[in-house]
């Protein structure tokens, strides 16, 4: 089936006078994403402290505990898409919320009632990650809904810039309260930023109008080839999801492996590891702010370019953090690639947003991040094995070794060639 290339989607309200400060539904949204994405990184620190203080867990079980988080992406992926593109998006991420909320309250319940273990924290990240795919796949199909196309960058960049923030003052947050009031008191944090999210969620007030399908009676298998059809005919989404699906190899790699490697190798309390991971991801806010100045003035597909080059070799100085000033590595590499992860995201999420048909978008988001997010899993499963067998220092070591020549993914593609990336796709 040959592409589709024209498409009429029902106009968002006209923005009001002062850009999306003044946008009533943006704001409500953006203000429901940074509580909720505050909170989720409350529990990438807090989970794994649970299971180390509260449960004594060995790096492998902490490693998979990140693999759960991430399966889904890998279970689901390809037919939540098609689903979400039968349905308004607004209710199922509220739904979503709701039902994350309740799986983490059901840890400081658990741990009251002194019968947690690590079955349970399992279970509670498979099932916030079974979420996550529905929420996510619906989130980027809903906001082109929300704003008129020429406003997704900066609404994209606005989401982009606060989500990083949380990446600092969540983990810092978790840190804090484990010390003070203990790992499984951080995860409450959570459970009620959902909350705050699908309240926000369901004041906006725009109607979401249902889109026309440009591919005939519904059928799953269809859909989901469709999909998976325009992405791998695609050039510039072929190569961006091969580069995705490669460097989370690297990042979640190192990532599962880190509060292990600071806790048990480089002997910090927990307060200081949370800290230092939040600031670590400082880097991060400067690259959303920045990202659409920069794809501005050079052009969307050198910075992509940049954005891959600043990821990959500077991680290599992660693994060179130790005890006392050697922190200072982790938070130097750590402040680059957070930066260079910002500014790519945002690009390439406003590329895809306004690229892809909006019939497609759930499907062609989803088919991207099933194999972006599918290597997630892995990559933590292959990290904790190396962090048992070798220690984590060196699965650190491997892992940012791979993130450093991802890079070259992107010379492959038609990227190189251009200064912009196109607006619509070609005709088939």
């Amino acid at each position: 089936m040959s592409a589709p290339t024209a498409r009429r989607v029902p106009d968002p309200p006209v923005r009001p006078r002062g850009g999306l400060f003044r946008h009533r539904d943006f704001r409500l949204l953006w203000t429901g994403q940074t509580v909720s994405s505050v909170g989720s990184n409350v529990t990438t620190v807090a989970l794994p402290l649970v299971a180390l203080a509260v449960l004594d867990a060995t790096t492998f079980q902490v490693a998979v505990l990140t693999a759960a988080a991430w399966l889904p992406w890998l279970l689901v992926g390809l037919p939540a898409g098609a689903w979400v593109d039968r349905l308004r998006r607004r209710p199922v991420m509220i739904v979503c919320d709701l039902v994350s909320a309740v799986l983490f309250l059901s840890v400081p319940v658990a741990a009251v009632l002194g019968v947690l273990t690590i079955g349970q924290l399992l279970a509670v990240a498979l099932g916030a990650g079974l979420a996550r795919v529905f929420f996510e796949t619906a989130d980027q199909a809903y906001l082109p809904t929300l704003l008129r196309p020429e406003e997704v960058p900066e609404g994209n960049a606005k989401l982009h810039a606060t989500q990083t923030a949380s990446y600092v003052v969540g983990p810092g947050l978790a840190g804090l309260v484990a010390q003070l009031a203990g790992a499984v008191t951080a995860l409450l944090l959570d459970a009620l930023s959902f909350l705050v999210s699908a309240a926000c969620l369901w004041r906006i007030r725009a109607v979401e109008r249902r889109t026309p399908r440009l591919d005939g009676p519904p059928s799953l298998r269809r859909e989901v080839a469709a999909g998976i059809r325009f992405v791998a005919r695609d050039p510039y989404l072929r190569v961006m999801t091969v580069f995705g699906a490669a460097s989370n190899i690297g990042l979640t790699g190192y990532q599962a492996v880190l509060v292990v490697f600071l806790v048990r190798s480089a002997g910090l309390p927990p307060g200081l590891v949370g800290l230092l991971i939040g600031l670590a991801s400082l880097g991060g806010i400067v690259g959303a702010t920045v990202a659409t100045t920069v794809a501005r003035r050079v052009g969307t597909a050198r910075a992509m370019l940049l954005a891959a080059l600043g990821t990959g070799p500077p991680a290599l100085l992660i693994p060179l953090a130790g005890p006392g000033s050697g922190v200072l590595w982790l938070l130097l590499g750590g402040v680059v690639v957070s930066l260079a992860v910002a500014v790519g995201n945002v690009v390439k999420g406003s590329f895809r947003q306004t690229y892809t048909p909006q019939a497609l978008l759930g499907r062609v988001t989803v088919s991207m991040q099933l194999l972006n997010y599918g290597t997630i899993p892995l990559a933590a499963v292959l990290a904790g094995a190396l962090g048992a067998a070798y220690g984590p220092g060196r699965a650190i070591w491997v892992m940012t070794g791979w993130l450093a020549v991802t890079p070259l993914i992107l010379l492959v593609g038609p990227l190189r060639r251009r200064r912009d990336l196109p607006g619509a796709p070609e005709p088939a």
